[in-house]
């Protein structure tokens, strides 16, 4: 038990952890002797978060994929509910997780606890129907897109932008030749870094278009050189058993570098756009999921593209592939043009470029805490 009270955080996908460390940096900062409870990743929990279960247990994507894990998430729920209620915390602060997270808010708003939404759920493109649920459970949302606090305004919804937490993970990430240096590569190859996602699903759809994609790019072009994105905490043999006797070097633990160092991504949808997007790296953007899991999607989107780097611009900047479409043959064909017409090629990397502006200047964990506290004082 702490002695100066509780705050609640829940960040329940892996994306999340790294800005919920920076947001318990700051907490820490000026309320050392708080306690912290909640769901969160290792750097959370290494920042002094005590956790009831932990993010990489939690990733799961898709409305059928979510099934099998049903009971473990009810009683999660319930596990959680009863804590906050025993422990009466100061704020709960939820990250991101929508389909966890509003239902958990809608449990504890009786109990009259402030609820800060940090890492908005993408109501703007599909479930606007929670739109007024979040106006009547949520006291503050926190957003890390500019557009985003248009949005939830025009709704009704205090919502502040404090800017995107990968300025502030990638800031001191070195330049392109320092990160081709770095992972042992020279400056004539052409580098093609491969993301097909970070969870287990995702990688066993995507990986097999993607790296037939690459069988037909090393057939046609000289001097290029595969690396592929491995998630720290997955197997390495799911992905060698996919790729088979293909040279694409694996790495785990060092995203940010292959990013900057590559001159082609061949990327799942996801935040891994906007972490490519910040290096200015051209890239492909692919999205295969369930067939059943798509024909509900499709029906309840309603933004014109999947990518948040073109969504965050406001027009298509880079291809997006998906479904039916991302195939081999179509990703090869994407690539190639890119890669073999540098006018084409310039043009993406300016476009990419407006989008890191639109990022922010960083400092997103102490801005967000700044906000929160100018809301509700906790210490």
């Amino acid at each position: 038990m702490s002695d100066n009270g509780w705050i609640f955080i829940a960040a329940g996908d892996p994306s999340a952890d790294f800005p919920g460390k920076n947001l318990i940096d700051e907490i820490r900062r000026d309320c050392p002797d708080i306690g912290l409870f909640g769901l969160g990743g290792p750097l959370m929990q290494q920042a002094g978060l005590k956790p009831i279960a932990d993010c990489r247990d939690l990733a799961v994507m898709g409305f059928f994929e979510v099934v099998p894990k049903l009971f473990f998430f009810r009683r999660l729920m319930v596990r959680t509910v009863g804590m906050i209620a025993e422990r009466r915390p100061k704020a709960v602060i939820l990250m991101d997780y929508p389909g966890f997270n509003l239902r958990l808010a809608k449990r504890i708003k009786p109990l009259g606890i402030p609820i800060i939404y940090y890492i908005s759920p993408q109501v703007w493109a599909w479930g606007k129907g929670r739109v007024a649920a979040i106006k009547r459970l949520i006291d503050l949302m926190l957003v890390i897109f500019p557009f985003e606090e248009k949005f939830f305004r025009e709704h009704g919804i205090e919502a502040h932008f404090v800017g995107h937490p990968l300025v502030d993970r990638y800031r001191d990430i070195p330049d392109k030749t320092s990160c081709r240096a770095k992972l042992g590569y020279g400056g004539s190859e052409r580098i093609i870094a491969i993301l097909p996602g970070s969870r287990i699903q995702e990688i066993r759809r995507m990986l097999p278009v993607m790296t037939g994609a690459a069988d037909i790019i090393v057939n046609k072009l000289r001097d290029v050189r595969l690396m592929l994105a491995a998630v720290p905490g997955i197997d390495i043999e799911i992905y060698r058993k996919i790729i088979g006797p293909r040279k694409i070097d694996i790495r785990a633990g060092v995203t940010p570098e292959m990013l900057s160092a590559s001159d082609l991504v061949v990327t799942s949808s996801g935040t891994a756009t906007v972490e490519a997007a910040y290096f200015g790296t051209p890239m492909i953007v692919v999205y295969k999921t369930g067939f059943a899991t798509y024909q509900i999607a499709r029906r309840l989107v309603s933004v014109d593209s999947i990518g948040m780097v073109n969504i965050i611009a406001g027009r298509k900047i880079v291809p997006e592939l998906i479904q039916s479409a991302a195939t081999a043959e179509t990703i090869a064909t994407q690539a190639l043009q890119l890669l073999q017409d540098k006018t084409r090629y310039d043009t993406m990397v300016h476009g990419l470029m407006s989008v890191r502006e639109a990022l922010g200047s960083g400092n997103a964990g102490r801005n967000a805490w700044a906000a929160i506290q100018e809301r509700v004082r906790l210490c």
